[in-house]
């Protein structure tokens, strides 16, 4: 593959340094490890590197109960035994009782694929070590069939972080390291161009001045995130509120209009009752 240079896309705002991680993991074509707290678009950089390389875009969604094996292939014991009993003539094949994972997918890709793996800290600390192994030689052994699945040219591999959990060194040693940052006003003006061109500028800037505020209310739970921040603006839109709604909101009143679309949990909302208890206090 010709070198690229990633430089984000029409629908995806890169800032400079994550650029510069997307171009090192590239080229070094060591996998991408992205942390950062939900949100702030690691998922979506998968879909937009796969979208800049015009490759096709590989997806392993880990849960807690995900084993490594499962991302190289999976044999059906069972199943095979059940056809023996039934007299079916598929059980002489046992490649039809092997399933094959994401990883062997993305190995046998006859094109370059971009794998991601997301959510690597849901699952159990073992997992990224019974990996290691696979990621470093890109092949692996199927002990049933007797094959060595190879991959015929390194994959882009980016795999995701919420930092649940910490993650072994070894494992870390293998990786590109990038943590996204939560966008400052600048980036976040950005991003809200791409998904609303031609959006009112008081009204973005009214709507980012009440969306940090939140974010710096000290001791909440479940801070607000971009894809929260871009909901809310649709609602916003699609209400057709009044402008002097956002600009004149009243400080007694601290929960902001269609607030659920920012505030996910009744510990926050029940604070910014009582900070506007406490405001409408002052007030007298």
């Amino acid at each position: 593959m010709k070198h690229m240079r990633f430089e984000g896309t029409q629908d995806y705002v890169a800032t400079d340094d994550l650029k510069v991680a997307v171009n090192a993991a590239v080229l070094l074509r060591r996998p991408l490890l992205v942390k950062g707290e939900p949100g702030t678009g690691k998922t979506v950089l998968a879909q937009e590197i796969a979208k800049a390389l015009d490759a096709p875009l590989i997806e392993w969604n880990v849960k807690s109960t995900t084993k490594a094996h499962q991302g190289l292939y999976e044999y059906d014991a069972v199943a095979r035994l059940r056809d023996g009993q039934l007299g079916d003539p598929r059980v002489h094949e046992i490649g039809n009782y092997i399933r094959k994972g994401k990883l062997w997918e993305a190995f046998a890709s006859p094109t370059l694929p971009v794998l991601l793996i997301d959510e690597i800290d849901k699952a159990d600390i073992e997992f990224p070590n019974d990996l290691l192994q696979e990621l470093d030689r890109m092949a692996f052994h199927v002990y049933e069939t007797g094959e060595t699945v190879a991959a015929k040219e390194r994959p882009v591999v980016v795999i995701t972080s919420n930092n649940e959990k910490d993650l072994p060194d070894a494992f870390l040693r293998r990786c590109f390291f990038h943590y996204i940052k939560f966008p400052d006003r600048e980036t976040m003006q950005a991003i809200i161009d791409v998904h609303f061109p031609g959006i009112q500028k008081i009204l973005v800037n009214r709507a980012l001045e009440i969306f940090y505020e939140i974010r710096d209310v000290p001791g909440l739970k479940k801070k607000p995130s971009t894809s929260e921040l871009l909901d809310w603006l649709k609602l916003i839109l699609a209400e057709d509120m009044p402008l002097d709604v956002l600009q004149d909101r009243d400080p007694t009143k601290a929960i902001p209009p269609l607030h659920g679309a920012l505030l996910k949990n009744e510990q926050d909302i029940m604070m910014f009752e009582r900070l506007a208890f406490i405001a409408r206090r002052q007030g007298r």
